[in-house]
């Protein structure tokens, strides 16, 4: 279709791209082909289990040349984002869109380049880069910090890959950084910015903030974000340890609920 001239949009949940990450790969983006790919479902799912976490799929779409990927932070920002893509017609895009109810819009104060300024901070101390529904939680934590007077903004990319010129100028106006999102933080979106900012020869300390190389269990999805310490108050507590220059241990996953599984059958009344 996309060879045919038209711009196919296609739609799946996140983790079940993996299966087609060859696909993406070599028939769509070697060819610069414009496709749009809309991934529910990404990140944390919550009661879905470990098969349907969308874990993997901004790993796996940041390696692949010329794909734009974008993780829109609330539904005004989906649907401005999900324009943008299908407008591209110099190759792929992915949107990722995570299973959760949708909260009230959070307006920017202002875009520099395509970053979306959130909150600034009285003194340039802390940025926090946060990706898609972790805008939210970011400027939760970012209040207390202000109050504290560690000047903490927050910004959203908007567009996570390619990593941004407007962004890297952010990095270098600040005294520390940590990246935040919901999915693998192993070659996640963080590492990229990372990488970019050693690319840029940038000073600024980078700390990436994500879920860990695990299955991840059974449980709601705010139980797994607390847990794997993505929570407001543990993003709070990582920007205190990055200051004090302190490992940034993120919890182990938390065990699978016993409440939460069905009671196995018995063969009496299976039969």
């Amino acid at each position: 279709m996309a060879m045919g001239g038209l711009h196919p949009v296609v739609a799946l949940y996140a983790t079940f791209l993996n299966r087609a990450f060859d696909q993406v790969l070599m028939d769509v983006a070697l060819h610069r082909l414009p496709v749009t790919f809309v991934l529910d479902r990404a990140g944390v799912t919550g009661p879905d289990g470990p098969s349907h976490h969308g874990m993997w799929d901004a790993t796996l779409l940041t390696l692949i040349p010329g794909l734009r990927l974008a993780a829109p932070r609330d539904a005004a920002q989906l649907r401005a984002l999900l324009r943008e893509a299908v407008a591209h017609e110099g190759g792929p895009c992915a949107v990722r869109l995570p299973k959760a109810s949708v909260g009230p819009d959070i307006e920017a104060l202002r875009r520099e380049g395509t970053v979306d300024v959130l909150a600034d901070g009285s003194i340039r101390d802390v940025l926090l880069v946060a990706y898609g529904p972790m805008a939210g939680p970011c400027l939760t934590a970012a209040e207390p910090l202000n109050r504290q007077g560690i000047g903490t903004a927050v910004v959203d990319p908007r567009w996570a890959t390619p990593v941004n010129d407007g962004l890297l100028r952010l990095v270098a106006a600040h005294r520390l950084v940590l990246t935040v999102e919901d999915s693998s933080r192993t070659g996640g979106i963080g590492s990229h910015v990372s990488q970019a900012c050693r690319d840029h020869a940038l000073t600024t300390p980078v700390h990436n903030l994500g879920l860990p190389r695990a299955f991840l269990p059974y449980g709601t999805r705010t139980e797994i974000l607390d847990a794997v310490g993505l929570s407001a108050q543990q993003i709070l507590y990582a920007v205190l340890r990055a200051r004090a220059e302190k490992p940034l241990e993120q919890p182990a996953p938390i065990p699978a609920p016993v409440s939460a599984l069905p009671a196995p059958a018995s063969p009496k009344s299976a039969a």
